[in-house]
């Protein structure tokens, strides 16, 4: 069992988790840990397994073995009603919202969802900076803030973990910096565990405490933005075996600021 749960902190686990799908193994042995106010990144190539790791921390998937506790409660092969009602709400790759509603209410959808008062949407527009596109159809909002409206639908249920997949997808950079700090005052003020996915590295590394990297289902690095950034194998699973061998041999000359992009 995990330190946050011995400790009595809260925490999503994952332990051992292997995802078949007939002859593909898109999980292979991966353990993950989200605990309570921590930003954790999830990266990886295309294919290396990250939604379907999200997809069984949300119950979405059932996994093939291993095991998935959420704040002290075994969850494993759970609905995912069970996973909201523990605490995890999440976003998806493609956005789903209700065109033909408007911004307030696909947010009271998920407030209803999670037997929240529907008074409590209204502080949450502002926070997320939809206030003033409160009463439009959602179908009529720019790309950047259609994914702001699906994170606020995923807080308006309460939850005590968010899993956001791409939610940078489609952003211009000035968009992406505002989400940035929009997650950093959520997690702040609501006391979140956050878990990421997004190939916007430069987003991933200045706002993840931590970041947990797949490769082929499995997990080949775990720390640090910085040691992550400088790490061999993470430079070879990016950008190739000639990449990482010349990283290697830079040694300290290597600058902070080089690694995969």
């Amino acid at each position: 069992m995990s330190a946050a749960i011995a400790e009595g902190g809260t925490a999503i686990v994952a332990e051992g988790i292997v995802k078949q799908f007939r002859g593909v193994r898109a999980l292979d042995n991966v353990d993950m840990t989200v605990s309570e106010r921590e930003i954790v990144g999830l990266i990886g190539p295309n294919g290396s397994g990250k939604t379907t790791l999200l997809n069984v921390a949300s119950g979405v998937l059932r996994p093939t073995a291993g095991r998935i506790e959420v704040a002290g409660r075994t969850a494993t092969g759970e609905r995912p009603h069970v996973f909201a009602r523990l605490g995890v709400g999440r976003t998806f790759q493609q956005i789903r919202l209700f065109g033909d509603m408007t911004v307030r209410e696909n947010v009271e959808v998920g407030a209803v969802a999670g037997r929240r008062p529907l008074a409590t949407v209204g502080p949450l527009l502002k926070q997320i900076g939809l206030e003033a596109d409160s009463e439009r159809m959602a179908a009529t909002l720019a790309y950047g803030q259609q994914r702001r409206v699906e994170i606020a639908r995923a807080l308006a249920g309460g939850p005590r973990f968010l899993l956001l997949d791409e939610p940078a997808a489609g952003m211009n950079e000035r968009e992406s910096d505002d989400l940035l700090e929009t997650i950093k005052v959520v997690r702040d003020e609501r006391g979140l565990g956050v878990l990421i996915v997004d190939h916007d590295l430069r987003l991933i590394m200045r706002l993840c405490e931590r970041i947990h990297v797949l490769a082929e289902g499995r997990t080949i690095c775990e720390g640090s933005p910085q040691a992550v950034r400088g790490d061999p194998g993470v430079i070879e699973a990016y950008l190739g075996k000639a990449a990482a061998r010349a990283a290697a041999g830079d040694g300290d000359r290597k600058s902070e600021e080089e690694g995969p992009q």
